[in-house]
């Protein structure tokens, strides 16, 4: 993808990992449940840390956890745990590993309620991603009242670090909200 000349919001700077996951994926409306769970994990890794971290190691984190399968991630041992605790390559925090787990199990849970977690989650949007229309990153919010709404939700049917502001990270993620400033050349795609 051509990358130069490129009016783009300025959270990526000149970071090439950043740049590429601004241009490609971010914002872009995900309804594919592997492709949701991903970003979950993701998101749950990231919480205290910065997103590029994640981005660094999200490959490390594919291999760790059988490129975010779920249904196998929902099986996982204390053992298998302990070992991905040791694994230098990812985020090392007990809690967050455990979480893993946790989210893998309530995500199927979802799935077997709503069909799809993907109907589950684009039903508080009514199916279609919200539009703002953000001239600069500080008029970014970091949680909304929706967002506090999903984090309730998702914490009452077991989910774990889905705190308000990962959700709307998740959100952001996975297209339910276009926080693209409306300078940038995704803003309108």
């Amino acid at each position: 993808m051509d990358t130069t000349n490129k009016k783009r919001c300025n959270w990526p700077k000149d970071d090439a990992l950043y740049i590429e996951y601004h241009d490609t994926e971010w914002g872009v409306p995900v309804y594919d449940d592997d492709k949701i769970f991903e970003f979950l994990l993701l998101e749950t890794f990231q919480a205290g840390l910065s997103w590029i971290t994640i981005l660094r190691k999200r490959e490390n984190l594919r291999i760790a956890f059988n490129n975010f399968d779920y249904k196998k991630i929902s099986n996982y041992s204390d053992d298998k745990l302990e070992e991905l605790r040791l694994d230098a390559g990812i985020v090392r925090n007990r809690l967050k590993i455990k979480a893993a787990k946790t989210n893998a199990i309530a995500f199927i849970a979802v799935q077997k309620e709503f069909k799809t977690f993907s109907k589950y989650i684009w039903e508080f949007v009514d199916g279609n991603p919200i539009q703002n229309n953000l001239k600069s990153l500080s008029e970014m919010p970091a949680n909304t009242t929706l967002s506090d709404k999903i984090s309730s939700d998702l914490k009452k049917r077991g989910f774990k670090f889905v705190g308000s502001t990962i959700v709307y990270a998740h959100m952001q993620a996975m297209g339910m909200v276009n926080d693209h400033t409306t300078d940038c050349f995704r803003y309108n795609e």
